[in-house]
């Protein structure tokens, strides 16, 4: 019944075209119903399909997207093309509107359009058999979830989906012409920031409401080059915070030069991580490496000035010399009273031993106090500093080792974890 209802409208598009047509193709073409698919009546069609990857002209993490030019070629029987022969017929792409053509589509597409300089790029040819070879150039910009976690060590997996989108499983069945071999292209791909390291092909189903669909993925595995982003942003980075610490070897008293570099260093490094986010979305919820490691240099950085800050403070409180005798004197009569104390408090817990040797709770409360306040003159005595200018000298070998220990554990485990 679809095919005779469809004939005359069939029949009057090829009269127009069949002054121009060789016999040969007007015979393929007579009685043919471009509306109903091969096989209609014995099983789903067969479709194989290979790629050609022409160029990837542009990967956005921004968008979380890529833009690649492919060469699509799909292939099929249909019994109603069979002609006599031992060649196959190449004809004209625009021929391809009299025909029956799979209806594959790419999933994740968000824009795509087929080329048509000088004419639309695509090509039909028809074996004697009945197989249609179709191709198409497309460019096609396509959706690729990124994980930015390890950015910029990271290496992400995009892929290339195609799928049928009106004929379900039992009308159409997809595969790949020869396996992982059918994408060519790759092995030569040359890309700015990234290097394909593995790819590999699939075929599976895709399940929606209206049925299941025939579906073929393709999976390519990219890895960023980091040589750019350790020349751009690492080595400024570290420079900055090496030049932050000459200010240790700055005298204290040279309040506007260490203020200078201070905060010079500061701000260029707030420019730097700033410049560091301008290729990457502006809103997510996860925190990159180069993230990581630009904080921990601007906190050895900001740390630099208030290192000074300290030690600048600790200078304008250094008790002059004449204040130094008063406070030896306070310090030596604390210790005195702390060991007059101590001795005071053995020689009651020994009298009270000897007058009432069931009080032994009393006397270990008094020997637990007697020692908390040695133990805490001991902890203040500790972070009194007694030559502010004894800070640098810390600072000198503490900020280089801290940052050099740190350096190991980020490299290690963003490379290797």
């Amino acid at each position: 019944f679809l095919s005779f209802s469809f004939r005359s409208v069939q029949i009057s598009e090829a009269e127009g075209k069949g002054q121009i047509l060789p016999p040969t193709i007007q015979k393929i073409i007579k009685g043919y119903n471009k509306y109903l698919r091969p096989f209609f009546d014995n099983g789903p069609v067969s479709v194989g399909m290979s790629l050609d990857i022409a160029s990837i002209d542009t990967i956005s993490e921004i968008n979380m997207d890529y833009t690649a030019t492919i060469f699509l070629r799909q292939r099929w029987t249909d019994e109603r093309l069979c002609f006599d022969g031992n060649k196959s017929l190449s004809l004209d792409g625009r021929l391809v509107e009299m025909l029956w053509v799979p209806d594959t589509f790419i999933v994740d597409s968000k824009k795509s359009f087929l080329h048509d300089i000088t004419v639309e790029n695509r090509l039909i040819r028809i074996y004697p058999n009945g197989t249609v070879l179709y191709a198409i150039r497309i460019t096609t910009t396509v959706a690729c979830s990124m994980d930015l976690t390890k950015y910029p060590m990271d290496k992400q997996t995009c892929t290339l989906q195609l799928e049928s989108w009106g004929y379900n499983i039992n009308d159409v069945m997809f595969y790949w012409t020869r396996g992982n071999d059918s994408v060519r292209g790759l092995d030569t791909l040359r890309l700015a920031q990234y290097t394909v390291e593995d790819h590999f092909t699939s075929v599976s189903e895709a399940i929606y409401e209206t049925g299941r669909y025939p579906k073929l993925v393709f999976h390519f595995e990219l890895k960023r080059n980091i040589l750019y982003f350790i020349l751009e942003t690492y080595v400024p980075s570290i420079l900055l915070v090496v030049l932050s610490w000459v200010s240790f070897w700055i005298s204290q008293s040279s309040v506007p030069a260490r203020i200078c570099i201070g905060v010079t260093t500061v701000l260029t490094m707030t420019t730097l991580m700033m410049g560091a986010r301008t290729s990457l979305p502006n809103a997510n919820c996860f925190i990159k490496a180069i993230d990581v490691y630009l904080g921990i240099c601007f906190s050895f950085i900001f740390g630099a000035l208030l290192e000074y800050a300290v030690a600048h403070f600790c200078t304008l409180h250094r008790p002059s010399s004449k204040e130094l005798p008063k406070i030896f004197v306070l310090a030596f009569g604390f210790k005195v009273l702390t060991e007059l104390q101590e001795a005071r408090t053995f020689k009651k817990v020994r009298l009270e031993l000897m007058s009432n040797p069931m009080s032994s709770e009393s006397v270990a409360v008094n020997l637990l106090t007697s020692k908390v306040m040695k133990r805490l003159f001991c902890i203040f005595d500790c972070f009194h500093v007694k030559n502010p200018y004894h800070i640098d000298n810390y600072a000198r070998f503490s900020f280089p080792l801290s940052f050099i220990i740190i350096n190991v554990f980020y490299w290690v485990y963003y490379l290797y974890f």
